[in-house]
């Protein structure tokens, strides 16, 4: 079972900053992300997800490719390739992997304009080092699907660096 943990830092690069932060820690197999999205509010209420993946791009590029496959099968590659490439990206626009796009639109709402909301899904880690190496960075926990006792321990690492 995964786990929901939202961090609001006062700038989207302080937020990228952290994100990148634990993709190295995933490198050293300390935690197992499945999803990792910054949200940020603009000046005029739009919020903007800044995701990992780009489902749209990905589903164009192997819609191409299979477009191009049949279109040779079939004597016009320029066509399959067309073909592919709009039913890639269709289908890659429609996917929603990991957290759900409109729940984190939602719940950036709440967002000053120029914060960032880092939203994690976290598969696993090993607790105790992921929070030594990101309690530096501060930011306020704004939601997480944590049990008490070890959401708790998150607020009272990131506060410590607040008070810093």
């Amino acid at each position: 079972m995964s786990d929901l943990v939202v961090i609001v830092y006062p700038t989207e690069a302080k937020a990228e900053e952290v994100r990148q932060r634990l993709f190295d820690l995933q490198k050293q197999y300390l935690i197992k992300l499945s999803d990792a999205v910054i949200a940020t509010k603009t000046e005029a209420g739009k919020v903007k997800l800044n995701q990992i993946v780009n489902t749209t791009a990905a589903g164009a590029v192997t819609g191409s490719f299979w477009g191009l496959l049949i279109g040779v099968l079939f004597l016009n590659p320029l066509l399959g390739v067309a073909v592919g490439a709009a039913s890639g990206a269709l289908g890659g626009a429609l996917a929603d992997v990991g957290i759900n796009d409109d729940f984190m639109k939602e719940l950036s709402n709440s967002l000053q304009p120029g914060n960032g909301a880092l939203f994690v899904l976290i598969e696993n880690m090993t607790a105790d080092k992921v929070l030594k190496e990101i309690e530096g960075y501060g930011g306020t926990v704004l939601k997480t699907s944590l049990d008490e006792t070890k959401e708790q321990v998150l607020r009272d690492a990131l506060q410590q660096a607040a008070a810093s």
